[in-house]
């Protein structure tokens, strides 16, 4: 089975292109113009020992915001695609990272039917370059876009890198159990016959 996939998309905003293999060994090239989210994205691919490439050029002279909401829409679809009829899937994935005085909990369910849970701490004590809640966007349109329904908690945490790191190391840990083939799951894992 070859679970890969390659997308494009470009608008006004931002020009992207991404291809993903979910069967890789981990390595990545990213240049999306955001260093950390350049690292964020570098440390997903690792945990979750994904071959991922992304490329975007976007409007970063007005705002991360459109750069990071639409790599997380690009990868959304690629990983739709890359699942195809996600037959044979384990569906379900977890992870809980500790980054120093952070913790992240993430559960997913490759169910078709998007939808996010994120709770970060409030208030961020210590806010960096990166704000946490711009990852929350990421992930939003991610979910959206692959048909996910994820939860994402960040029970405490002060710092913000450490925050955002724990939850893009614990995605790719999580989702890289869930789109696990199982040999005992021979069509759909659902008894509705579709996801």
């Amino acid at each position: 089975m070859d679970r890969k996939a390659f997308i494009e998309r470009k608008t006004g905003e931002t020009d992207i292109r991404v291809s993903w293999n979910l069967d890789g060994r981990g390595q990545s090239r990213i240049d999306t113009g955001v260093p950390f989210f350049d690292h964020m994205l570098t440390l997903f691919a690792a945990h979750g020992c994904f071959d991922l490439e992304v490329d975007c050029r976007g409007d970063i002279d007005i705002d991360w915001h459109h750069t990071v909401e639409d790599v997380g829409i690009v990868l959304g679809d690629a990983l739709a695609e890359a699942l195809g009829a996600r037959k044979g899937l384990a569906r379900y994935g977890d992870a809980v990272v500790p980054m120093d005085e952070t913790l992240c909990r993430v559960s997913l369910d490759l169910s078709n039917r998007p939808f996010l849970v994120c709770f970060l701490p409030d208030p961020i004590r210590c806010p960096g370059p990166f704000d946490p809640y711009l990852a929350k966007e990421f992930l939003r349109a991610f979910s959206v876009k692959a048909g996910i329904t994820l939860h994402v908690d960040v029970p405490y945490g002060e710092n913000s890198h450490h925050i955002v790191e724990a939850m893009f190391k614990a995605l790719g840990r999580a989702l890289d159990k869930a789109v696990s083939l199982d040999p005992r799951v021979t069509g759909v894992p659902s008894t509705k016959g579709i996801l």
